[in-house]
């Protein structure tokens, strides 16, 4: 695992179209809009989705501009994947067929336009992408998965549980991603995430935000998701500790 704080400057756009001429159209619709809007980006062109499936197991992008109808593996199931590993990303599909569009939600889209792209409906549905983004300063682990890495933020995660040599992620919402097996101790796997003050250990199996406590006893905790965690009693007075000075203190999720 490990964990960064980004400033973000530059938007990082996918598009991919295996047609040369509709991926170099939307491209350039892309670029149209940055200027526009004095926006800076990074565009990379996909003529493949395998292409930008390998890419994207050790990269992210913020945006992803996708066809549907493409060789071996079609759109909709290039947008499950992306969604699968990354959840903070937007995704807009651009297609000459309206009959994918309620199987295409599955990867919840920010829209599904039909081509030949309209200038207007397509910078509108850009806007609306883009400010769906959060582009400012913030903390984000890369958890190793199955199949590649997924980008979180601290202040989604609500709890981890060292479960048979993996860690598993309760997320706010309730979801739960697990990491791949790693050989070591938890604590020090984890060190790079307990380093953010708003993050304790309160079990030798588990960590939590300590914004997600909803209640606090001796021997366990009640969660926001509704969930509860063991408090292992040598850890306790920091729990308290910490849990008492978040409240009092008034401090927001990193």
């Amino acid at each position: 695992m490990m964990m960064k704080r980004v400033v973000i400057k530059v938007l990082r756009i996918a598009v991919c179209d295996d047609i040369q001429e509709e991926l170099q159209r939307i491209v350039a619709l892309t670029r149209e809009y940055l200027i526009q809007h004095n926006l800076s980006a990074e565009v990379r062109k996909f003529s493949h989705p395998d292409e930008l499936l390998t890419v994207c197991e050790k990269e992210t992008f913020h945006l992803y501009l996708l066809d549907i109808v493409m060789p071996m593996v079609n759109g909709i199931d290039v947008g499950r994947e992306i969604r699968r590993l990354d959840s903070y990303a937007q995704i807009i599909y651009a297609t000459t067929e309206p009959g994918f569009a309620l199987e295409a939600y599955a990867a919840s889209p920010v829209n599904y336009l039909l081509k030949p792209l309209q200038q207007e409906s397509f910078f509108k549905t850009m806007e609306f992408a883009i400010s769906r983004l959060n582009l400012t300063d913030e903390k984000t682990i890369a958890v190793k998965m199955s199949g590649g890495y997924r980008t979180l933020r601290l202040c989604d995660i609500v709890c981890c549980e060292y479960i048979r040599h993996c860690i598993e992620y309760t997320l706010q919402g309730g979801e739960t991603i697990t990491s791949v097996s790693f050989r070591g101790d938890f604590a020090a796997h984890l060190a790079p995430l307990l380093a953010s003050s708003t993050f304790l250990q309160c079990h030798a199996a588990f960590a939590v935000h300590v914004s997600a406590i909803r209640r606090l006893t001796r021997t366990e905790i009640e969660l926001s998701v509704g969930r509860t965690i063991p408090v292992a009693r040598s850890r306790y007075d920091a729990v308290k500790e910490a849990y008492l000075n978040y409240r009092l203190g008034g401090e927001t999720r990193d």
